[in-house]
């Protein structure tokens, strides 16, 4: 989320309308990760004021609408909003008073894959001047190293005194309220009493507290994300290797996995993609002035994956121009509606680049150039597995090349 939208508040003196104020607030709150939270908090019985600028997710949660897929979600919603405990809104005044803000904005990586620390001096210049002193601000998405410390002394610079603690968001899309309330909350705090307060608030949820350093808190989310995604990469390369021996890597995985617990965690080939992976090992990269070569491998090896597959596919298939090719699956992960960052859409570029006419279908993303899965099964020669939706096992794939490399399918890679 950005903040560009949020007008500039009244003056401090303004008079302010005889409104109860929220428990917490979420900035940010319409999105994949403010909304699940907001709502579980809700239901823990506080009083929630979510604050986001698209007014057309504002529109749509206050109609009882998710505006995208997470398990659960929309009954909890359509229950909640009945209590008058979720307040949804586009204008920062329901910040005011409000002694806990949640702020769910990230810190976006540049042209040159560097993170910009802009966003968040726009969001205290925004904030500021709605937020009470004494509040407690959690961030939320993860950050920059230093980036919590940065924010406490844009705060001071404006002589508000609010403490600023980093809370790092860790579930998974799709399972956000299970996991909110199970998994451990790191909460990053550099004081016993901003501690116990940003503690409070996820105890509320059930969940159980990991304290840290705020700096601490920071470089564990980012380690997280980035071992994910090196773990992935790791995976990809081993596919690969297999690939150009002439071997399907989905079997020998399947060899390695089989009753040998040691390499249960070693994860099967596929796009490594989403909102978060890439930016974070990028970020990590850039805090150790690019020396961090591993780090550096796992995105040229997840990023060029479409380009190993296009290539394959000239390889195997020979010229593509005039060829049609459907892509199934436009999310970044299998079941899922989120498209940020897919690399099935780099896919697409590249084979258009190739001269394939391509056919993408996905029975979760709103895209209007998407196709109903019968059309491009039926129109396709080549079919690609973008994402691994479950909907695609079992399909009668008949008569067409498949590249499979999620292994979803029972014919598998062909190219």
């Amino acid at each position: 989320m950005t903040l560009e939208a949020i007008a500039p508040a009244p003056s401090r003196a303004t008079p302010r309308p005889a409104v109860l104020p929220c428990d917490v607030a979420v900035v940010g709150g319409g999105g994949h990760v403010g909304l699940p939270l907001s709502l579980k908090l809700a239901e823990a019985g506080m009083r929630v004021a979510i604050l986001d600028i698209a007014e057309e997710t504002v529109q749509r949660i206050r109609g009882g609408e998710v505006p995208f897929m997470e398990t659960g979600a929309e009954d909890l919603l359509r229950e909640i909003l009945p209590t008058g405990r979720l307040v949804v809104s586009t204008d920062p005044a329901v910040l005011h008073g409000v002694p806990v803000v949640v702020v769910v904005i990230g810190t976006p990586i540049d042209e040159f894959l560097n993170p910009s620390m802009a966003i968040f001096d726009k969001a205290v210049d925004q904030l500021a001047p709605h937020l009470a002193d004494g509040a407690l601000v959690v961030l939320r998405s993860t950050v920059y190293p230093g980036t919590t410390a940065h924010v406490r002394r844009a705060f001071e610079a404006r002589r508000l005194r609010v403490d600023v603690v980093f809370c790092p968001e860790r579930i998974a899309e799709g399972k956000a309220l299970v996991e909110i309330g199970e998994l451990p909350q790191i909460v990053g705090a550099d004081d016993d009493d901003t501690f116990g307060r940003a503690a409070a608030l996820f105890h509320r949820l059930g969940a159980p507290t990991v304290r840290a350093s705020t700096a601490e808190a920071e470089f564990a989310k980012l380690l997280t994300n980035t071992w994910r995604y090196m773990k992935f990469a790791i995976a990809n390369q081993f596919f690969v290797i297999a690939h150009e021996a002439g071997l399907d890597y989905n079997r020998i995985l399947g060899a390695i996995r089989t009753d040998y617990p040691r390499a249960l965690d070693l994860p099967g080939p596929g796009f490594a993609a989403g909102p978060c992976l890439l930016k974070d090992t990028m970020q990590l990269a850039a805090f150790t002035s690019d020396h961090f070569p591993m780090g550096q491998s796992a995105m040229q090896i997840n990023e060029g994956l479409p380009a190993y597959l296009v290539a394959a596919m000239r390889r195997r298939l020979g010229d593509l121009t005039g060829r049609r090719v459907g892509i199934l699956g436009m999310a970044f992960k299998a079941d899922s509606d989120d498209t940020r960052a897919s690399l099935s859409y780099k896919l697409r570029k590249l084979l258009v680049w190739a001269g394939a006419d391509v056919l993408c279908t996905d029975p979760y993303v709103r895209d209007p150039q998407l196709l109903p899965l019968d059309e491009v099964l039926e129109r396709s020669e080549i079919l690609v597995v973008g994402a691994a939706h479950a909907s695609y096992r079992g399909l009668d794939l008949s008569g067409k090349d498949i590249v499979d490399i999620w292994g979803i399918t029972e014919r598998g890679i062909v190219v």
